[in-house]
Formats: C-alpha cells, structure tokens, sequence
C-alpha cells in the first residue's frame, strides 16, 4: 500500500511530461491515453476507492495534494483527473453496501459529475428509473467508468419537481463533441453527456435530494462500512477540490514567473536580471505570500474537515459544511488575485503570448471562475446560507 509521500511524489514526477504536453492536451481537448495509463499505473483512480473493493482508501488530504500537485504543472490535467476521480468519496459515503460493490466492480473509478439537474428520471416497470437527458461540463468524462448526475422527478397532483442523485454506467451514455473552444481548462475534458435511448439504473443507484444539501450529521452508510473519513460533507468537499486545484494553478504560475526572473531582464534601465530588481522582487514576494497563505489555509481546511469527520457524525452539521466552502472562496480568491494583479500584468508581453504557461494559467483561472458553483453559487446562496444557519434563520 503506497504511502502519501510515495503518491505524492508519484504525482510529481510527471509533473515536467504535463507541462511539456500542454499544448497538446488542449488541442486533443483532455490528456492523453498514455498519461491516463500512467495514472491507472501509479493508483490515482484508486485512492478513495475503499479497500474492500480493491482501492488505497486513502486520507482525503492524499487525493487533494496529488489534484494540486498535477494542476501545478497542467491545470487542465489536473482538473480532468480530480473532477472525475473524487466522486469515489461520494458513493462509497452514501450508498450501501450492495451498491458499492456493484459500482467499484471494475476496479479504477472515474466518475464525473455535474451540479445542475440536465433530464428527467421516470418510474420504470422493474421499479428502477428511467433516465433521459443531456448534462454538460461533465468534467473528466473521455476516461470515465461512469457518470453522476441529478435528474428531476416530477411530482403527484402538480407538485413541482424535486431532484434525484443516480450513478450511470458508461455503457448507459455517450459523449458529446462539445468542448475545446472555450477560454481556458480547454484540455480538462469537460464534455458533456447524454443518455443512450433506454438508460436505466436501479433503485438502490439513486438518492433522494441534490448532492450539495445532504446532511451527514446522521452518519452514513460508508461511515459503518469503511471508516469516518466516508461520512463528510459534500459541499465543503467539492468546494475543497476547486480550492487545491486553484493553489497548485497559482504556484505553476509562480513557478514560471521565477523562471522569468532569471532569465530576463528588466525592461527599463538600469538593465539587470529581474530577480536584482527591487520592483520584480516586490511582485514576486507579493504573489508568493497570496499563494502560500492560499496553501496553508486549503491544507488546514483539509485537516478541519478530516477532523469532523473522526469526531463523529453529530460534529459535521450544515454549518460546519458551509463554514468551510467560505473558507474555499477565500483561498480561491487568494489565488486569483496572485496571478491576476502581481504575475500575470508584470510578466511582460512575451510571457502572456497564446501557449506561454502563465498566460494558460490566466486562461484557465478566469474560466474557473465561470463555474457555476464557483461564481453563482459560492458568493451568494452559500455565503447566506451560512449566515442564515448560524443565526438560526435556516427553516
């Protein structure tokens, strides 16, 4: 069983063959074969996957450092991977145990997800459901061994109708040609999805409600079957995901602008390298303390919710939930404003040419910002949500 440090460094070591195929992953529009091989190799399919069904079952710390550690030399790379092996940690919580082991059969798990119901879901005559829709922004679905996705179904007498959470398997759907040509994350293969005529998923494959607002404050099923780490809160953990992959963008940033340091010089006399200059030693320092403060803050938010998960189900409640998704937007705008205000407008010209690295990063950041739940979701409903649940205003 690999340790985190061994993952870790698994995940570094091909950090210098991303940032050589960037270019190329974007063109192709997700990574490629061989780097998809390389992760099966190394486990990164397999580190929430619970033992019991052939997978690491490793700490959630483990899989967020490997998800910054690829976006810190491919953002797109590491956007792809994290988005569509993270749901692990999602079924193996709250499904049983029958489902699990249905689900994790095929071994490596890569199952993206989407936050926005895209079809509807009908009773079927087994007493499973009919599913019908299309869903996009289906992050890291060109490798995927099946797809989360919420589905609405209509209620009784005119009731309006509510949200289903189901798990499709990849031979239930098809993947749409529609990404590429977007701003940034061009490579992250987030392509959308539709279901194939007759799609269908048993009963125990769905839950009741949207992802984000299940309570774990009961406990759950992967709680009693693998341990507290399989009990968090699904907000804070999809929150937590965006923050990592927006730190580890950040210091590929700050990694290329130190290149730049030593290699060019300042652009208006006295002519000397940049890293003997009092104002590039400014920016650098300035972006380098937004970026580790950013850091710090995800590891430590990492740890919080680690540690309400061990302290038991009572201890996650809603507020907790939503008390570390504001910790997220923070960090997310900590690194935002490193590249935006210090790296990327001091660079030069030359740097932010089509293909440069911290002109792909700018790329990329201002496209997570595009996100819904980053951009929607994040700095309204949840921010209010928070307030209203502290005071007691939540019913």
């Amino acid at each position: 069983m690999p340790t985190h440090s061994e993952m870790v460094a698994r995940a570094a070591a091909m950090g210098p063959s991303l940032i050589d195929a960037q270019a190329e992953t974007e063109r192709r529009t997700h990574y490629s074969a061989q780097t998809h091989r390389a992760f099966s190799e190394a486990g990164f399919y397999r580190i929430l996957v619970p033992r019991r069904f052939g997978g690491f079952q490793m700490a959630p710390r483990t899989f967020l450092e490997v998800s910054r550690t690829l976006a810190r030399a491919c953002p797109s790379t590491g956007w792809m991977y994290c988005l569509g092996a993270t749901h692990a940690l999602a079924v193996a919580s709250l499904f049983g145990e029958r489902s699990q082991s249905e689900l994790f059969s095929g071994g490596d798990f890569i199952c993206p997800a989407t936050i926005i119901p895209g079809g509807e879901a009908r009773r079927g005559t087994d007493g499973g459901w009919e599913i019908e829709g299309t869903w996009r922004y289906c992050s890291g679905s060109p490798y995927a061994t099946h797809f989360m996705g919420h589905a609405l179904v209509h209620g009784e007498g005119g009731a309006p109708p509510e949200p289903m959470l189901f798990v499709l398997p990849r031979d239930q759907w098809e993947l749409l040609d529609d990404w590429g040509e977007q701003l940034g994350l061009r490579g992250s293969g987030s392509h959308g999805i539709t279901t194939l005529p007759g799609a269908r998923v048993p009963e125990h494959w769905t839950l009741k409600g949207h992802l984000s607002d299940l309570t774990m404050a009961e406990g759950t099923p992967g709680r009693e079957l693998h341990g507290p780490h399989y009990s968090g809160g699904p907000l804070s953990f999809m929150n937590l995901e965006i923050a990592a992959l927006a730190v580890g963008m950040a210091q590929g940033a700050l990694d290329a602008y130190g290149e730049a340091m030593v290699s060019r010089t300042t652009v208006l006399p006295p002519i000397t390298a940049r890293f003997e200059d009092p104002d590039y030693q400014t920016w650098y320092g300035e972006a380098a303390g937004l970026i580790g403060t950013a850091e710090a803050a995800v590891n430590d938010a990492v740890r919080q919710w680690e540690s309400l998960c061990e302290a038991g189900p009572a201890s996650f409640t809603r507020e907790e939930d939503l008390r570390i998704t504001a910790m997220c937007r923070q960090i997310i705008l900590l690194c935002w404003r490193a590249v935006e205000r210090h790296l990327f407008p001091t660079v030069g010209s030359s740097a932010v040419r089509h293909g440069e690295r911290i002109e792909r990063v700018w790329r990329d950041m201002s496209t997570l910002h595009g996100h819904a739940g980053i951009s929607v979701l994040l700095p309204t409903r949840a921010m209010r949500d928070l307030a209203r649940t502290r005071f007691g205003r939540d019913q």
